[in-house]
Order: structure tokens, then sequence, then C-alpha cells
């Protein structure tokens, strides 16, 4: 077997700040990440790049002090350059009573998913899935990216901990667009065989030209079911605001593990080993990850921590392996593979392109309600409750009946996530979870369709 050359370079920085003596703790990430992007605009290809880049992560601690420091210039005399510097850095940081010290060794408890087609991808098969959107939008105009992506990550620590491992992943994110209204479909995972461009294509052209000529509705507290793209931003905060170890010890999350604070139906899972997801088999620490319940029916099961966080937390927390490359100590540990598990109904036949599948039996249920495909702008307004403002974007419908009635002008929101998702409050979950990427956190989300029995939009198109 070939020797692995992020481990390799690893160990060059671990040689050279043992040779420089003084014994300090430290650690070496050294991420390869090949990524190739093909962008398009006004229905043409304009942009097709490619970044391979390796970076080196040096964290040192030493006389009660921590630094980190990194380069992207590999060769000898690029490390012995980060060594130097992150060495004098450290003599002149401030002390740090908190440093929780380095991750023993211990094997990794899986294997993230990978695929060899997708990290060796050419530009022409992501051209042939902008192709496919474009054709697919019968004459709108289009819009957005087809990516792929490879990383290999080494991480290796002076208390003898070495690890390596490797990710793919896939993306596609487009816009089909009218005179007067937007459509969108996206779709992530680890094999580009399973983007679909021409799917992808035909639903967003679908939303746009169901959007057409959209309706005004007076603010107020409506029934809704979110589509994948919107549940996506609930997740997203809920890792980074919520399920965050540091938050908690802190006292500015709404988490409290051992308390049943979401509605029966609602488990939220970390899963970096789910089935066609890129993930990471060990966290920035160089911890292995494993799956970890987050809630569990409804009950706050646990939080995420790094060591630093689980240290901070005391009554015998432990590190969840959830540290974020360079550590965490000013935001904390992420659950960057959370997920909302599916719920048993089946989707229903209705709707079949203008709706996303995995909502069209939600549909069916409501009364009279709104159908919203994405929110957008989305920020906190209260970290303790996570009560959020922000807007609906690419299409927003009213349900009469369980039928989609009319489109419906953007909508101004502010609500509170967690009570969102309170007991009684929810109503249905799709049958099927659609993987998206975070730009939020940088996180990968499994994200179902939600039926939820109120959302509070607060102001419309008028103000």
């Amino acid at each position: 077997m070939s020797p692995n050359p992020q481990l390799e370079l690893a160990a060059q920085v671990l040689a050279l700040v043992r040779a420089g003596g003084g014994d300090p703790d430290a650690e070496v990430t050294v991420e390869r990440q090949a990524l190739a992007l093909t962008r398009f605009a006004n229905s043409f290809i304009h942009q097709n790049l490619a970044d391979d880049t390796t970076t080196v992560h040096l964290r040192l601690h030493a006389g009660g002090r921590t630094v980190a420091g990194s380069t992207t210039v590999t060769g000898p005399d690029g490390l012995r350059d980060l060594v130097a510097r992150t060495g004098e850095a450290v003599q002149h940081a401030p002390l740090d009573p908190r440093w929780p010290g380095l991750a023993p060794p211990a094997p990794l408890a899986g294997t993230a998913g990978f695929d060899e087609p997708t990290a060796a991808a050419e530009p022409a098969q992501r051209a042939q899935r902008v192709r496919e959107f474009v054709d697919a939008a019968g004459g709108l105009e289009t819009a957005g990216y087809c990516r792929t992506m490879h990383s290999s990550t080494a991480y290796a620590n002076s208390a003898g901990q070495a690890v390596t491992g490797q990710t793919s992943e896939a993306a596609m994110d487009g816009i089909a667009r009218t005179a007067g209204s937007d459509g969108v479909a996206r779709r992530t995972s680890v094999s580009l065989s399973d983007l679909d461009g021409a799917g992808l294509g035909g639903r967003a052209a679908a939303k746009a030209r169901a959007g057409v000529d959209p309706v005004e509705l007076p603010p107020g507290r409506y029934e809704v079911v979110l589509e994948p793209t919107a549940v996506a931003d609930l997740l997203a905060n809920l890792a980074l605001w919520g399920f965050n170890g540091k938050a908690i010890a802190e006292q500015r999350t709404f988490a409290e593990p051992g308390v049943a604070q979401f509605d029966p139906s609602i488990t939220l899972v970390d899963d970096p080993f789910a089935d066609r997801s890129p993930g990471r088999s060990f966290d920035g620490e160089g911890t292995p990850k494993a799956r970890l319940v987050l809630v569990d029916a409804g009950v706050t099961e646990t939080v995420v921590h790094d060591r630093r966080t689980a240290a901070l937390a005391g009554g015998g927390a432990t590190t969840t392996g959830h540290a974020v490359p360079g550590g965490g100590s000013s935001w904390g540990a992420f659950a960057l593979n959370l997920g909302l598990e599916p719920g048993p109904g089946q989707p229903a036949p209705a709707e079949p392109v203008v709706v996303d599948p995995g909502a069209a039996g939600l549909v069916g249920q409501v009364e009279r309600g709104l159908l919203v495909t994405d929110l957008w702008y989305t920020r906190v307004l209260d970290p303790k409750t996570l009560v959020m403002t922000g807007l609906t974007r690419n299409g927003v419908w009213l349900i009469e009946d369980g039928k989609i009635a009319a489109p419906v002008q953007n909508l101004r929101f502010t609500q509170s996530y967690p009570q969102a998702l309170a007991p009684a409050a929810v109503k249905g979950i799709g049958p099927s979870a659609t993987l998206l990427l975070s730009g939020l956190i940088s996180a990968w989300l499994r994200a179902p369709a939600l039926h939820l029995a109120a959302w509070n939009f607060t102001g419309g198109a008028s103000g």
C-alpha cells in the first residue's frame, strides 16, 4: 500500500516541532481538497473552474498558551516557516487555562461516503447535467451550478493519534425564471451519478411557471408545508445555536437534555456515515465520529461536544467527535451531518412536479395553508428561544382542500424554530429526506418535508 501523502506531511510537521524542543502539545491536520465547479447563467455555461489545494493546519499548546497557524505552501521551506512562526506566536499568546489536552489514540468507527468516479469527474460530465437542466426548463431562463469535490484529510498529534479519511461530494443547484417568478431545485450526494439534471430542471421550471401572478395574503399564523429546501434552514440553525455544547454551558440555548421539547414525531440524528451522504470519519481534533441521536421521539437526549466544550460542561461530559477544524473556542462544536428522520407516510401522486415528491402527501392533508419552498436571509433574534426572522423565496403557494390554489407573494416571518416543532405542533413529516448543503455551517443536512400546525408570518409584500 502506498503511503498517504497527507499523513506524511503531518508527520513531517510533527518532526519539525519535536526538533524545536520544549515538548509542546502539537496537532496537525492536512487536507487536500479538489473542487471543480461549472456555473451557468442566462442558460449558458459561463464559468468552469477547478481548484486543488492542500492546506496544513498546526495547533500548538506550550507554556499554558495555545496558538494555531496554517499554510498552503507544503514544501520543506513552507513547513519550516509554519512551525517557526507558530512556535514564536505561542510565546506571546494569552494563557489558555481551559486547554483540554490532545485526543488519545483511537481507531475510527466507520468509513465516510466516497465515490471514485465523482472524485475523478470531468468537466464534460458536469456540463451534461447543466445541458439536461437547461433543456428541461423548456425555454425559461436558467442559472445555477454543478460541482464536484474530493477531500482527503489526515490528522496526527504528539499524543500518538493518527487517522486518515476521504470523502466525495456532488451538488447541483439551479433556478428557472419567468418575467415575474422563480423556481428552484437542488440535490447533493456522495456521487455525481445521483444528480438528475433533467429532473431538477423540470421541477424548477414547473415551480417558476406555477408562481406567475402571485396574490398577496395578510400577515398571520398559517398552517404550512415546508419543502426540504426550507427545512434545511431549520436544521442548520438548530445545529449552530441549539445542540451546541458551548452554548448550553453558557446558558444561551433552548436545548435541555432529558426534556420532551419536541413533538414525538421528531427524531434528529447526526450521522456522518449515512447512505449516499458525504461526511468525515473524524473531527478537527482527531476524535473518531459516530452516529449520535440528539432528539429521540421528541426528547432532547444530548448536545454535541468537542474536547474543550466537554471540559467546560463538566459532570463527566466527553467529546462527541464534533470539533471543527482548528478548534472551536469561539463557536463551539457543530453537528455537520444532521438529519431529521422521515415519517412513515407515502408520497401522494397529486402535484408531482410543482411540489417536492416528499411533500405531496403532506399538501393533501392541508385544508387551508401555505406551501413554502425556501427560507432565506434568516437571522437569529433571540438565541435562547431561537426566534428567527427571514423571508420566503423561490415559490409560496396557497393550499386549499389539499390542492395548490394560487401562488402567493413572498412573506416575512418571525418564528421560534423549536416552538414550530414543539409537542402537537408537527402534523406530518415527509417519507423521504433530501440531502442538501448548508452554507451557514458548511454542513450536509438530510431534510424531509414538514407539515406544521402554524408558522408566524409578520409581513407581506407591502411591508
